[in-house]
């Protein structure tokens, strides 16, 4: 998609893809923490995008559970530098299968348990080794694994046992 009037993408539905940690050497390379599962990402002439400029892999290799990349037009430790701290963003990678669930398409969406009462919004999804978890805007805590439906960036049909909202929802 692009922005008619400039020619630049759109990004109001780009992803998060990673952050720049900060530089490594003194080439202009950096290190960068991916957290998306879509290697891909970092492949060369992918195009990622801070809120400030659109960056190009030109090469990428892991290094210690992160990556080590260049970017076309990133050469010196200065340049690296100036990119520490930065998220990076993408525009979705479509699936093939049409079976994945992406985050982006969680959030906001309204929290519906087995007995049709709605707990909410899902503000957030945190990584959690057992089971990710609905993070809801009432502070509770649901594991993914206990969703039964998900109708994308609309409702999440849970299955939860009995007690396990009980906290969150008395503090309200």
């Amino acid at each position: 998609m692009a922005d008619l009037a400039s020619g630049k993408p759109e990004r109001s539905n780009f992803l998060e893809v990673g952050r720049i940690d900060r530089p490594h050497g003194l080439t202009g390379e950096v290190v960068v923490t991916l957290v998306s599962d879509r290697l891909e990402r970092l492949n060369p002439g992918s195009v990622l995008f801070t809120p400030q400029r659109q960056l190009t892999v030109a090469a990428s290799r892991s290094h210690q559970h992160r990556y080590l990349v260049r970017f076309v037009d990133v050469s010196s430790r200065e340049d690296a530098d100036a990119l520490h701290g930065k998220v990076l963003s993408a525009p979705p990678i479509e699936d093939p299968d049409g079976d994945t669930l992406w985050i982006h398409e969680i959030i906001g969406a309204e929290v519906v348990d087995q007995h049709g009462k709605n707990h909410g919004p899902v503000v957030g999804v945190l990584a959690n080794p057992a089971s990710d978890l609905l993070e809801l805007a009432n502070g509770g805590l649901i594991p993914l694994v206990f969703a039964s439906n998900v109708e994308p960036n609309s409702r999440v049909e849970v299955t939860i046992p009995d007690g396990l909202l009980e906290d969150s929802e008395e503090d309200q």
